[in-house]
């Protein structure tokens, strides 16, 4: 596990299944537009949390690229869910700027809603198709500007399902340890 610590927040990457999250308080949804089960990250999120997560979804949905919704998480370990919809590699621009607003989104609402802790997904970098050390170059540098602003959010966990993901995101960790 990869750790650094900026402005008093915790910022780690592990290697496990964002569903399976217990000691934090919000999970992040790597979503659809109609934040539907589907494969990944969503089909994960919405096994574990159960029916009651779909049906509360129908009233948040649609969004757009970039935005961040929040809902219950039901039967989930966590107290909420916070669904983004991130960029379609090559066909949603400018894909950088989406993704950053996915990541800057979801800490500012967990922020306003007093969670002290959050687990996002690599969004956008499975079927949609995000190459995944652009996408983590994103997710870091958005994150480590976001936090001075934050006041509730303490604790940032980046939850890899892979190894090969893992080591991506705990290399460019510790080149921005120097800068945290």
């Amino acid at each position: 596990m990869a750790v650094i610590q900026k402005s008093g927040v915790i910022i780690e990457c592990v290697r496990g299944d964002i569903a399976h999250q217990p000691d934090v308080d919000v999970v992040v949804n790597a979503a659809n537009a109609w934040l539907r089960p589907g494969a990944g990250v969503a089909g994960a999120i919405h096994r574990a949390a159960g029916p009651e997560l779909a049906r509360e979804c129908e009233g948040l949905a649609p969004i757009a690229v970039g935005e961040a919704v929040m809902s219950g998480g039901h039967r989930l370990p966590n107290r909420k869910v916070i669904h983004c919809l991130g960029p379609v590699y090559g066909a949603d621009e400018p894909a950088a700027e989406l993704l950053a607003s996915c990541y800057r989104k979801a800490l500012q609402l967990a922020d306003r809603c007093g969670l002290a802790s959050i687990a996002f997904p690599a969004i956008s970098t499975g079927v949609f198709g995000y190459p995944l050390r652009d996408a983590v170059a994103v997710a870091l540098t958005t994150v480590l500007a976001e936090v001075p602003q934050l006041s509730a959010v303490r604790r940032i966990r980046f939850v890899l399902f892979s190894a090969g993901d893992l080591a991506v995101f705990e290399q460019q960790l510790a080149e921005c340890e120097g800068q945290a």
